[in-house]
């Protein structure tokens, strides 16, 4: 048997290559969604079934007495396509077959719009968790590939309600048939406009805070009374919990958010959850989420660790305060997640001692950093360094 999967483009047989169209007149049997069946020329078989689950393809595949069948997806196979989990099962049963790819709705854009997209972020929100502004954040032009109710009218209504509605983007619909549209506007006004099933999104660079090192001074952020990790402290407590890009992330006793923004500028990708009782650190930490377009920050409202249940299963924990309760803390945290990255600060040398028992309770080793940080002032004509109480990062090993 002789199975074949082709990308059809833009779902017509124009946008398919030489080598697929062969595939197409050569196959005894076509199987593929619905419209793109109804696409295929006269030349092509008229034994076709409409169908694209996996199980249904698979039971056809082994039951046929057909000999060489040919499978088609829209746009490329390799481009959020599902010729690849058909690929993986057929590989796991030891089923030969040969992949031609197609054009992709990226490259069907690009032409369009007279732009190279080597530089694009490419996301797909199409039966895929999307978080538009997460995505919009990388500095660069972002691709949206939509489908279902996450429509660009969807997408465009998030980045509105995040301060991005003047971004100019662009909507192409019905890529590379006789239909294509390809419509520029800014962010705000596409959603509030319809648009066909079959479009794609492309929303330009925007100005967004500079994803830089951690340690942002003090003075950028608001600070009311509410006691603030300070600038080196913070910078080092982000190294030891090494934060990437995609992680799940908790600041609990979270005060101003200083180390949730950091976090959050940290982990674009991610998400990160800061823990905070306190009314008024409250107020300041949603001030300085706005303030720095940080809307992969969720403040959960409350004390730990009652308030931990429930949340996503952290990647890793700073735990800057914790009204007494830190070794429950500790055990919230573990029983989300045992392997999760852990700091702890510390000024009373009663927490530290907390911290240390804790972690041993828990057969965890910790390394301790003690960080004491001098700032100069100014006393008439000389400078004077003035002390800060020593803070302690407790640190599983």
């Amino acid at each position: 048997m002789k199975i074949t999967l082709v990308g059809m483009g833009g779902g017509t047989v124009d946008s398919v290559t030489t080598q697929g169209a062969e595939a197409l007149h050569e196959a005894t049997l076509i199987i593929g969604a619905k419209r793109l069946l109804e696409n295929l020329p006269d030349f092509c078989t008229q034994n076709r079934i409409a169908m694209y689950k996996i199980g249904e393809i698979l039971s056809v595949l082994e039951t046929t007495k057909e000999q060489n069948i040919t499978l088609v997806y829209s746009g490329d196979t390799g481009f959020y396509s599902g010729a690849s989990a058909l690929c993986r099962v057929l590989d796991e049963r030891h089923i030969g077959y040969t992949v031609i790819p197609g054009v992709s709705s990226v490259q069907l854009l690009s032409a369009a719009i007279h732009e190279p997209w080597q530089n694009w972020n490419l996301v797909s929100a199409h039966g895929c968790a999307c978080d538009p502004v997460a995505a919009c954040s990388m500095g660069k032009p972002t691709f949206f590939l939509t489908g279902g109710e996450v429509t660009p009218a969807v997408i465009c209504a998030k980045l509105t309600e995040a301060g991005l509605g003047d971004v100019q983007a662009v909507v192409g619909e019905n890529l590379g048939t006789p239909q294509q549209k390809i419509s520029k506007n800014a962010v705000r006004k596409i959603s509030e406009s319809a648009f066909a099933p079959l479009c794609v999104l492309l929303v330009e660079s925007c100005e967004v805070p500079v994803r830089r090192v951690p340690g942002l001074p003090n003075e950028v952020f608001i600070r009311g009374k509410t006691p603030m990790t300070k600038q080196e402290v913070r910078a080092a407590a982000l190294a030891k919990l090494a934060v990437k890009p995609t992680d799940i992330l908790w600041d609990i006793g979270a005060g101003t958010g200083s180390v949730s923004i950091e976090m959050a500028l940290a982990a674009p990708l991610g998400y990160v959850y800061a823990v905070e009782c306190d009314a008024a650190a409250c107020s300041l930490i949603k001030q300085n989420r706005d303030k720095f377009h940080v809307h992969n920050l969720t403040l959960v409202e409350g004390k730990a660790p009652e308030k931990l249940t429930g949340l996503p299963a952290p990647n890793a924990v700073f735990i800057g305060g914790s009204k007494g309760n830190l070794p429950e803390i500790i055990d919230a945290v573990l029983t989300a997640n045992p392997s999760a990255r852990l700091c702890v600060s510390a000024i009373a040398l009663e927490t530290l001692q907390t911290a240390l028992s804790s972690f041993s309770t828990h057969g965890m080793t910790a390394q301790i950093t003690q960080i004491a940080i001098s700032r100069s002032s100014s006393v008439g004509n000389l400078h004077l360094m003035k002390a800060n109480n020593p803070v302690f990062l407790i640190v599983r090993e």
